[in-house]
């Protein structure tokens, strides 16, 4: 693989772009504009700033990396690629509607990626013309440090498409891992969303507090965060990844609590908007 596209500029697209830019591959970084993938370049490049004023990178792999990113907005350029990684908004048809303008230019033998966290890859590979070519390649945020990298094989996927991306993923310095069945939420977030619905079980059911349970996992589990703590990274996206879950699975156990239920309600997504489980409003 040599020229790589990643469809969408926001903050896993960027991190996909940035860490392949970084192991020396050409990366066309499309958004709806250009000027949307230009200001998430300049994010990119304000970010290696900082790397340098830590002493962890230098001017020299700056350059380097950002002369290997190009922000366009034309679907055309899909026709030069070797690898397409989509990190489009986590809808069915916004993915859909992507892929279909792809395919009226990539080649056939290019490989299309998607960065799914939850949804089954056969169901966004159904109206492909070359399903199998198509697989998940879920990354972590932030995508510059987390190493995992989940591939995800839909009911289609080649031998050709699974083995190109397992061996890809080394090269950016990625550890692979194969969910073999595409359950929703795969590996990591099958295992994340269960902790964090059984830790508001327990508080719901009066067993313990927050605080508490959040302790636990940490010194009983060795849990860098709590999951509470984890949750209000991002509280909206938990409510939403956990009804998601119930509509994909049937299974109850992910329906959220009352008391998650109000939070939203109320506005409270957590650190960003001072409350959550915790109240940051005086940090």
């Amino acid at each position: 693989m040599k020229n790589i596209m990643v469809c969408g500029s926001g903050a896993m697209g960027s991190g996909i772009a940035q860490v392949s830019a970084a192991a020396g591959y050409t990366v066309y970084l499309w958004d709806l504009t250009t000027e949307i993938a230009q200001n998430s370049k300049n994010k990119i490049a304000a970010g290696l700033d900082r790397q340098i004023a830590r002493g962890k990178m230098n001017e020299e792999a700056k350059e380097a990396l950002l002369n290997n990113l190009i922000p366009c907005c034309d679907f055309a350029v899909a026709a030069d690629v070797d690898l397409i990684m989509e990190a489009v908004p986590e809808n069915i048809e916004i993915k859909k509607s992507t892929y279909a303008k792809l395919e009226q230019y990539c080649r056939p033998d290019a490989i299309i990626g998607t960065n799914t966290s939850y949804i089954p890859i056969s169901t966004l590979a159904a109206d492909l013309q070359h399903p199998e070519r198509f697989l998940g390649m879920h990354f972590f945020n932030p995508v510059y440090a987390m190493k995992l990298l989940e591939i995800i094989r839909g009911e289609k996927t080649s031998d050709a498409a699974y083995e190109a991306v397992l061996a890809f993923a080394p090269t950016i310095n990625k550890t692979p891992v194969t969910c073999q069945k595409e359950i929703p939420g795969f590996i990591v977030n099958r295992l994340n969303k269960a902790v964090q619905a059984e830790a508001m079980r327990l508080l719901h059911e009066g067993v313990a507090s927050c605080e508490d349970i959040d302790t636990a996992a940490k010194l009983g589990l060795n849990y860098p965060k709590g999951p509470f703590e984890m949750m209000d990274g991002n509280l909206e996206l938990t409510y939403t990844c956990l009804n998601l879950l119930v509509e994909l699975t049937g299974e109850e156990r992910f329906r959220p609590i009352p008391e998650l239920e109000a939070l939203i309600a109320e506005g409270n997504f957590g650190r960003r908007t001072g409350k959550g489980w915790y109240d940051y409003s005086e940090q």
